[in-house]
């Protein structure tokens, strides 16, 4: 099994990386984009000053608009909005061929549905080999060549190896799994750890009250996915831990950011004006509480982030309502 081309679904700034790596990895690649002038600029300069700007884009990189320009790549990699999957992979169907490997990578849990990615993809592209990439990996990064590793997750072994030597290139290494829930749950609920976070952070609660939000919340992240039929030792790499770790760790997270400006006093409003790039946990906390009220996993970080957002509580109140939670024993 050889891949020689590789079509990437969305060209934000996670989605230019991923065509960089793949270009670094000897594919030829084709870019869609929906925005006339990302792909003006990726023709005319070779950067995509949009959503990645600074960075000088490998040759192998064709950016177009029309999605049936990717009808004859030998893998596509599917990175828009989670919340515009279906979406996408609908206007997609007429042109993917058989038995072409789809690699999801957007983070999210789509709303109303409660559908991981993979649920999605199995609905819109039946036939449709699946992967999930997921793990640390800041865009602007990932795109100069600096060092990040991630996880692929395929319930094929022959196609995960396949993906795997494909999608290895100078300074980005996946490390295989085959346990694609556990995968999409770590990258799902991550955000929305971010961004309270960011509050931790935009409040001045401390670097102690900061650890403690990671610390449960990867315990939230376990509980969640196991009840989806994941396995928590999934959870405990890359795809999971590693990436709530970066996530919540830095203001470049757009999520943490924007717990961050929430933490400062601004509205939700305010912290999201004028941002071109999608906060996935902004999108996503909705269906991630009701999620958990679904299948009876307690998530009490996840449930006041998810309050907060929509309006229904302050800052304030949802440091209070964890504060004052019944004390208890540790555990995941």
């Amino acid at each position: 099994m050889e891949f020689r081309t590789a079509g990437v679904i969305g060209a934000g700034a996670w989605g230019t990386a991923l065509a960089q790596v793949c270009a670094r990895g000897g594919l030829d690649v084709i870019l869609q984009a929906r925005e006339a002038e990302v792909i003006e600029s990726i023709a005319a300069r070779r950067i995509n000053e949009a959503f990645l700007p600074g960075v000088e884009l490998h040759l192998n990189i064709r950016a177009t608009s029309d999605l049936a320009d990717l009808a004859g790549c030998d893998v596509i990699l599917a990175v828009p909005p989670a919340q515009h999957m279906r979406a996408t992979l609908t206007a997609f169907a007429p042109h993917v061929r058989a038995g072409v490997p789809i690699v999801l990578c957007a983070k999210g849990i789509e709303r109303g549905t409660l559908k991981l990615m993979t649920d999605v993809l199995a609905e819109t592209l039946p036939d449709a080999p699946a992967a999930v990439l997921s793990g640390p990996s800041f865009a602007g990064e990932v795109a100069r060549g600096l060092p990040s590793a991630v996880t692929l997750a395929c319930a094929d072994d022959a196609l995960g190896e396949a993906l795997l030597n494909t999608l290895s290139a100078p300074g980005f290494r996946p490390y295989l799994a085959k346990d694609l829930i556990g995968a999409e749950a770590g990258g799902a609920l991550k955000n929305v750890l971010a961004i309270a976070c960011g509050i931790v952070e935009g409040r001045q609660l401390g670097r102690s009250a900061h650890a403690a939000v990671i610390t449960r919340g990867f315990a939230e992240m376990t509980r969640l996915a196991v009840a989806l039929g994941g396995e928590a030792e999934t959870v405990a790499g890359l795809c999971g831990l590693g990436d709530l770790v970066l996530t919540c760790s830095s203001p470049q997270s757009r999520n943490m950011s924007l717990g961050l400006a929430l933490g400062q006093g601004q509205t939700v409003e305010q912290a999201l004006a004028g941002k071109r790039s999608v906060a996935e946990g902004y999108e996503s906390a909705p269906a991630v509480r009701e999620l958990a009220t679904r299948l009876g996993v307690e998530m009490p970080i996840a449930e006041v982030t998810a309050a907060l957002l929509a309006g229904e509580t302050t800052v304030d109140g949802a440091i209070e309502a964890l504060l004052s939670r019944p004390l208890k024993a540790e555990r995941v």
